[in-house]
Parts: structure tokens; C-alpha cells; sequence
């Protein structure tokens, strides 16, 4: 028994939404709909809808390809055979169907891939179909697709984009048609799309709840009506079902007679330009979608509003913020009216020695400051008063991909950022090994192993004889999520600038993108006598803004401690979950005045350093924070090294704050 739909004609609201669905179908070489909105939305509800509305096709009856029988070019090879032998082609006469895309999908199931049983009983290859096959001439639709691994996206899209599937695997060629239209939605909360796939969207949309009072109240009252009674609430929508039925089926006729004169051409380059869009795919789209506009509308001319609310639909995903303007310096500077030549010269001889008496106070400051540093470690800390001071979180960015080095260690979990090998039967097939741990078959590797002994080897009932010998598994590959560990200096050192506002800004910004990720964060930061776990392991970023905005800053540097409990986080969290891909990331000028056993200050925070050197499976890195100048102790250098951590100085940039370190350096 089929369930019935809600009617595409009685969707409140969403006008952009309804009318792009439209437009696909009107022409589904436009490139697919992206819908980016809000949870209840009616985001799934339209693309089911818009299928019940769209006339009926014929197909091949028991065709897993869905052929057109009147169109013999475009017909399957096994459909151009039976032609071939003079076989009449049985056809049906049936509604578009929409196939929905699992998120767990395999590339084999999408694309399509060797039939094993046949080949097993029969000794030959044969093609086995995938979704892209039973998609052909219908919709295909994927639900939360910023979710999808991007090489299973990017597949589809090429297929879209061709409208033909092309598999080349596992001693398997064939090519056949898939032309479907695309939708696509998401809710971008949960992550965004890499730039080169959302561009491969021909339009994309973002919707969001109905803000009327009275709309939402009719929507759901006929929501109510649908629920009580759906068969006699489709017959009241009929009439207009029809109508639009209709009208799409003029439109699709009509494709071919309208046209768009150069002036308009010259317009839809125009708009791209100004939306500084990479590429030309945006000018291709949007012409071709004002022509489509101008067929559903009766027009046999393009207008300039068909071009306006073409580009509406094109250019929202691949609107790019313009360049800044170049800077103009001036070869010579004016000189002050106010300085005379003689007083220039006055100040040039004074300069040596003001210099060095500047020179001077410094080291004796800095001598004066590691004294005091020496005496305070050595002194009981429980009774010196600690001035302590709040900065603000400062302002959050989009980071780019984190770089971390690949090993051939199997894992499980998931997530979105590291590609890892795994022993789960999920990921992508990448080769095959001799070994025997997952029990996930290889079948192409283990008939290439199996077929040079043939001749030798006895079969009964079986087409290809394979012995033990012969098995190969497949080895997968997938992304997980990282372990991110903040070693945060909160002493009073870096209240100094902007150092500690832009700290929280650039933790903040992980801490948004771990959530995007799938990663785990914590947070340890070491001020006063000791270290304190200030986040644990968590992607929640309510609680971690939370504790960043009341995150004080000022007193001594323990840094032995801190480090140390960071690496004891990642160490429980090892117990905890043996798979994870951690990395330790301290931020500290790399002075330490406060010692955790008794020997000198940073002797130990060295000695901790080398220890999680010896540990390979820790990924770390050390942000340098002391300001350049006429002394500079390179102490966050030195546990750079003995950690064989990477080292980001602030000074090598070309702004002094932590934000631009993170962006230029390991937030790829």
C-alpha cells in the first residue's frame, strides 16, 4: 500500500524553494538544488511532493536503468541488445520515482559495482547497478549532504553533471545514462560543504521557518486536514496538481523555442563579475537558468527579471567578499615643518646614547626579573597575593583543514577531518592485502589471484576454483575526528597586547569547527602554582564559551604543570579510547617561574617535553607569544625542539597575534 503524499500545490510559504524544484524539473540539466535551512522547514516534504506532481514516464518494464523505449541511442547495452536480436521491449507507464541516498552509502552502492554471485557461478563479469542506475530519469535525493563523505558527493555530482555514470573498477567497464535532478539539503549547524563541491550545485537556496503568525497558523491547520484525512484532502489539491502538472509539460516543450539575445548574455557575465565568482560555471547557470524561467513563465524571449531571479538562485553559495584595494605608499614621506635641520642633526648624535642607556635598563630589568623569578620559585606561593584580570573572547574565524601526519594505524570512530585507515567494513576500498583480520572480501584482488592457476586446479560446479591462498581483504580508508588538547599560559605575561583575547578568539574558533568535525577538545591552562583542567574533553561550545569568557589571566608560570596535564588527558583519554588521533598544542612565551618537584623550573617542563617526544602517536605543536625585541630568551624554541613539536613564531608574521599564527600556519 502506497502512502500518500502531501500535495506539492499546498505547501505554506517557501515560494523560493517550491518555484527552484520547478525549475529543475523543467530542465534537470540546470545542476541540481541545494537547500540549506532549518530543521522542519518542509525541506523533504517538497522534493517527495514535487515527484507526485511531475508527469508520468515509460520505461523499460524490469530495465534497472529506467530506459526511454523510444529512444534507442540512449538505451542500456542491455537493452540495445534485445533490439539487436528483434525482441519487442515491454514498456510501463509509471510515476517519477525518488531515490533517497543513505548517508552510510558505499561508493559501490552508488556507482554501481561487479556482480559477485554471477561471477562466482558463471565465470564472467557482469555489471551490477547501483542508486545512480535506479535514479536515471527520476530524483535523487540526499538528506543532510554536508554529512556525506565528500568522495561519495563529488561522484554524484560528476554524474549529474555528465549526465552519464562511468564505473571503471574492479575489471568492470560501463557506462551508462544518469540523468536525475540533484536536491540536496542541509543544515549548515552541522558543517558546510567543501567550496569545489557547493559549486558543482547548479542553484542553491537557504530557507528558514515562516515568521507570519497567520501563515503558521494555516499551515498547520492544513496540516491537520492532510493528517485526518489524506485521500480526500489530495482530491480537494487535485485541480491545481493538474494545472501545474500541466504547465511543467509546456514548459519542457518549450525549451527549445526560447531564446536569449546577447544583451542578456552580456548581463548574466555582469552579475557573476560583480558577485566575484570563481570560474564560469556561474555565468553558464545562470543563463541557462533565466532560460528556463522564461519557458515556465510562456515567454519565447529571455527578460532581464528572468536574469535577476536566475542569478538569486545561482550565485548565493559562490558569492566571493572582494578583494581589498591596493595600497599606494608614498616614496618619500614629508618631512615635519616643525624640525629644522640642525635639531635632525642634534637628535642623530644623541641617539647612540640614548640607545644604550635603554639597552642598559633592559638587561638590568631582565636580570632583576629572572632574580626575583628564581627567588619566588624557591618560596612557598600559598600566601602572595595573585592580581588577576578577565580579557574578552576575541573574534572567532573559519579555520582552514588541520594538517596531521598520516600512519598506516587502523582505527575506528568517526568524523570529518582525518583520513585514517580503518578495520571497520565502512570507507572507501583503497587496495588489498594478503592479510587476514576483518573478514572484508576482496573479490577483484582475489580472482586476479586465483585466475593464473586455473588450468591446474580442479572445479566441480564452480566456475573459478579459489583455495586459501588466493583471499585478499580489502584495506578502507575514512575520516575520523581529532583529539585537540589547549596547553593555554595564563600567566600574567600574557595579559601584555592582545595576546590573551585573540588566545580565546582562536580557541573558540576550533572549538565551532571541532563541533563541524566530530572532534573532541580540552583545555588545560597553568597560572599562579598550578594547572587546572579547564575544559574536558567535550564538543560542547555553549560550555567551552562559557568558561573562556571567565578564564582569568595573571600570576606566576607554572609550565611543567600545565604541560604535564595535558599530556595526562591525552594519556586517560589513550585508555579510554585507543583509536583517537590526539594533538597537543601549547601556547606560551616559554618562561616558567614555578617548579612542581623541587628542580629548576623549566628543566622540568623540558624533561616533559622530551617525554612526549618518545611518544609517537602525539601530535604537537608550540605558538612562541614572546615579544621580539633587544633580549629574546627563546625558551618556547627550545621546547619546540625537545618536543620535535612544530614551532610558529608571532614575530615571522606579519601581524603580531595569535589568530594570524593559527590561520598562515597549522589551521590548513
Amino acid at each position: 500500500m502506497e502512502k500518500n503524499i502531501y500535495p506539492f500545490s499546498a505547501i505554506v510559504g517557501q515560494q523560493k524553494m517550491t518555484r527552484a524544484l520547478i525549475l529543475n524539473a523543467v530542465c534537470p540539466t540546470l545542476g541540481g538544488l541545494l537547500i540549506r535551512g532549518e530543521k522542519g522547514t518542509a525541506k523533504s516534504t517538497a522534493v517527495r511532493a514535487l515527484a507526485a506532481v511531475l508527469p508520468e514516464i515509460e520505461v523499460v518494464l524490469g530495465c534497472p536503468f529506467n530506459c526511454d523505449p523510444h529512444e534507442y541511442e540512449r538505451l542500456c547495452p542491455e537493452c540495445k541488445a534485445r533490439v539487436k536480436q528483434g525482441i519487442d521491449l515491454p514498456m510501463l507507464k509509471r510515476k517519477i520515482k525518488v531515490i533517497d541516498l543513505p548517508l552510510g552509502a558505499t561508493e559501490d552502492r552508488v556507482l554501481g559495482s561487479l556482480d559477485l554471485e554471477y561471477a562466482v557461478k558463471e565465470g564472467k563479469r557482469r555489471f551490477s547497478s547501483g542508486l545512480l542506475a535506479s535514479a536515471h530519469r527520476g530524483i535523487l535525493y540526499i538528506d543532510e549532504v554536508n554529512l556525506l563523505n565528500d568522495h561519495i558527493v563529488d561522484v554524484i555530482l560528476d554524474a549529474a553533471g555528465m549526465g552519464l555514470n562511468i564505473v571503471e573498477r574492479e575489471g568492470v567497464s560501463y557506462i551508462h545514462q544518469a540523468e536525475f535532478i540533484l536536491i540536496g539539503t542541509m543544515n549548515p549547524e552541522e558543517g558546510e560543504l567543501r567550496p569545489q563541491l557547493l559549486d558543482r550545485f547548479g542553484m542553491c537556496i537557504q530557507i528558514k521557518g515562516i515568521d507570519d503568525p497567520d501563515e503558521r497558523v494555516r499551515l498547520i491547520k492544513l496540516r491537520e486536514r492532510f493528517d485526518r484525512n489524506s485521500t480526500n484532502f489530495i482530491m480537494a489539491y487535485q485541480s491545481r496538481q493538474n494545472n501545474l502538472s500541466q504547465k511543467i509539460m509546456r514548459a519542457k516543450e518549450r525549451v527549445s523555442h526560447t531564446r536569449i539575445s546577447d544583451e542578456m548574455v552580456q548581463f548574466c557575465s555582469k552579475l557573476a563579475l560583480d558577485a566575484f565568482v570563481a570560474g564560469h560555471r556561474a555565468d553558464i547557470v545562470i543563463r541557462k537558468t533565466a532560460l528556463t524561467i522564461a519557458c515556465y513563465e510562456g515567454r519565447d524571449a529571455v527578460t532581464e527579471e528572468d536574469v535577476n531571479e536566475a542569478a538569486d538562485l545561482v550565485l548565493l553559495h559562490r558569492i566571493r567578499i572582494p578583494p581589498p584595494p591596493p595600497q599606494h605608499k608614498h616614496e618619500e614621506k614629508e618631512r615635519p615643518q616643525e624640525e629644522s635641520p640642525e635639531d635632525e642633526k642634534e637628535k642623530q648624535e644623541e641617539k647612540p646614547a640614548t640607545q644604550n642607556r635603554q639597552e642598559d635598563e633592559v638587561r638590568e630589568e631582565e636580570k632583576e626579573g629572572e632574580e626575583k623569578d628564581k627567588e619566588e620559585s624557591e618560596n612557598s606561593l600559598s600566601h602572595i597575593p595573585m592580581f588577576e584580570s578577565v580579557f574578552p573572547v576575541g573574534d572567532t574565524f573559519k579555520v582552514r583543514r588541520m594538517q596531521m601526519k598520516r600512519d598506516r594505524i587502523p582505527r575506528k570512530g568517526s568524523g570529518r577531518r582525518s583520513r585514517t585507515r580503518t578495520s571497520s567494513k565502512a570507507g572507501r576500498y583503497v587496495m588489498s592485502t594478503m592479510e587476514r583480520r576483518t573478514n572484508d572480501l576482496a573479490l577483484d584482488a582475489t580472482l586476479r589471484a586465483a585466475a593464473p592457476y586455473q588450468k591446474r586446479r580442479s572445479r566441480q560446479d564452480v566456475a573459478i576454483a579459489i583455495e586459501d591462498s588466493d583471499i585478499r581483504e580489502k584495506i578502507r580508508e575514512k575520516r575520523i575526528g581529532n583529539f585537540i588538547v589547549f596547553v593555554v599560559d595564563a600567566s600574567g605575561s600574557m595579559g601584555a597586547g592582545k595576546r590573551m583575547i585573540e588566545t580565546k578568539g582562536a580557541i573558540l574558533s576550533l572549538l565551532l569547527d571541532a563541533y563541524q568535525k566530530r572532534d573532541k577538545v580540552a583545555m588545560v591552562a597553568f597560572k599562579g602554582d598550578r594547572a587546572e583542567v579547564l575544559l574536558p574533553p567535550t564538543s560542547s561550545i555553549e560550555l567551552a564559551h562559557k568558561l573562556l569568557e571567565e578564564l582569568p589571566t595573571g600570576g606566576k608560570t607554572p609550565l611543567c604543570h600545565g604541560i604535564s596535564l595535558g599530556y595526562q588527558i591525552i594519556q586517560s583519554y589513550f585508555r579510554k579510547d585507543p583509536y583517537i588521533y590526539p594533538f597537543l598544542i601549547l601556547i606560551s612565551d616559554g618562561k616558567a617561574n614555578v617548579s612542581q618537584y623541587g628542580g629548576k623550573p623549566f628543566s622540568e617542563a623540558m624533561e616533559v617535553a622530551e617525554e612526549i617526544k618518545n611518544d609517537t602517536r602525539v601530535n604537537t605543536a608550540v605558538v612562541d607569544v614572546e615579544k621580539s625585541g633587544l633580549i629574546s630568551f627563546g625558551l618556547a624554541h627550545q621546547l619546540s625542539i625537545q618536543m620535535a613539536a612544530r614551532y610558529f613564531r608571532i614575530e615571522d608574521l606579519k601581524s603580531d597575534t595569535l589568530v594570524e599564527v593559527l590561520r598562515e600556519d597549522f589551521l590548513v
